[in-house]
C-alpha cells in the first residue's frame, strides 16, 4: 500500500507563502528604486560589461523599472517564471561586486537576494508545462518533504548572509562610523574599541549555529538583529531603500523559523500517540 505524504497545515503554507512573497518584492522594488534614482556604487558594475559612465547613468533607470515591475508583480500575482529570473538576476548582480574587485564576503551577505527567491519558487512547485511557468497556477499542497527541502534552503541562505555581513568587520574592515553615530557611539569609541571586528565574528557565529542547528529562538533572535542593524541605515541618512531591499535578510530567518516550528509537530504527535499506546499495552 502506498503511504499518503504528510501535508503541511494550509495556514501554515498560506503564512510560509506570504512572508517569501513579501520578502522578495521587498527586495526588488528597493533595489529598482534605486536604479531610477540612479546611484553611483552601481557605475562598476556596469563597467564590467564595458558600458561607458554616460550610458550607464541612462540605463540605470530602466534596469530599476525591471526590477519594480517583477516585484510588484510578485506582490500583486506570482508567476513562476518571473521568481526564477529574479533568483538568476539577484544570484548575477550579487556576483557582479566580486568581478568589480568588492570581495567574495559581497557575494555571501547578499544571499538573500537569490536565496529567497529559490525557496519560494520551490513554495510555488515545479511548472508541469510551459502554460505553467508563465501563468499563475496555484500551488500545490506543501509536503513535509518540500518544507523540509525548502528549510535547508532558507538555512544556508540565512547562514550566508550572516557569515558575509560579519566579513565586512572583520575581514574587509568597513567603515560604519555613521551607524555608530546613529546609535550613540561616537568615532572615538569605535577607533579605540574592536567594537566592528567583534560584531562581525558574532555574526559568523551566530551564521554557523544557523547552519548546524537551526533553533527557533535563534532565528527569532537572528530577525531581531537584521531588523535593529539594517534600521541604522536610514537612521544614519541613507533613504528607506536600503532597509527595504533587504527585505530577504527578515524573510529568511522569518520563514525558517515558522518551518521550524510547524515541521516538529508532526514529529511531536507521533511521539504522543506512540506513548499513548504503550501505556495502553501496559
Amino acid at each position: 500500500m502506498i503511504e499518503r505524504e504528510e501535508l503541511i497545515g494550509s495556514t501554515t503554507s498560506a503564512i510560509l507563502h506570504w512572508t517569501l512573497r513579501i520578502a522578495v518584492a521587498a527586495c526588488f522594488i528597493g533595489h529598482g528604486a534605486f536604479g531610477v534614482i540612479t546611484k553611483a556604487a552601481w557605475l562598476p558594475y556596469f563597467a564590467i560589461f564595458r558600458i561607458p559612465e554616460a550610458w550607464a547613468w541612462r540605463l540605470m533607470p530602466v534596469v530599476g523599472f525591471v526590477d519594480i515591475t517583477v516585484g510588484a508583480l510578485t506582490l500583486i500575482q506570482p508567476v513562476r517564471a518571473v521568481v526564477l529570473y529574479m533568483m538568476f538576476w539577484g544570484f548575477q548582480t550579487a556576483c557582479l561586486r566580486p568581478v568589480a574587485g568588492q570581495g567574495m564576503w559581497e557575494l555571501l551577505e547578499r544571499a538573500g537576494n537569490y536565496g529567497v527567491p529559490l525557496a519560494f519558487l520551490c513554495v510555488l512547485g515545479a511548472g508541469r508545462s510551459l502554460a505553467d511557468w508563465f501563468s499563475f497556477r496555484p500551488a500545490p499542497p506543501l509536503t513535509l518533504a518540500r518544507a523540509s527541502a525548502i528549510g535547508w534552503i532558507l538555512r544556508v541562505t540565512t547562514a550566508l548572509l550572516l557569515i558575509g555581513h560579519g566579513g565586512f568587520d572583520f575581514a574587509m574592515g568597513k567603515d560604519w562610523a555613521s551607524y555608530g553615530a546613529a546609535a550613540g557611539i561616537s568615532p572615538t569609541t569605535l577607533a579605540t574599541h574592536p567594537l566592528s571586528p567583534m560584531a562581525g565574528w558574532f555574526e559568523c557565529v551566530l551564521g554557523l549555529i544557523v547552519l548546524l542547528r537551526p533553533m527557533r529562538g535563534v532565528l527569532l533572535f537572528v530577525l531581531a538583529w537584521k531588523l535593529a542593524t539594517e534600521a541604522f541605515r536610514p537612521l544614519a541618512g541613507e533613504p528607506i531603500w536600503e532597509f527595504i531591499e533587504r527585505g530577504g535578510s527578515y524573510g529568511a530567518p522569518l520563514a525558517l523559523a515558522w518551518i521550524q516550528r510547524r515541521s516538529e509537530e508532526p514529529a511531536k504527535a507521533a511521539h504522543a500517540r506512540a506513548g499513548s499506546a504503550t501505556v495502553s499495552s501496559d
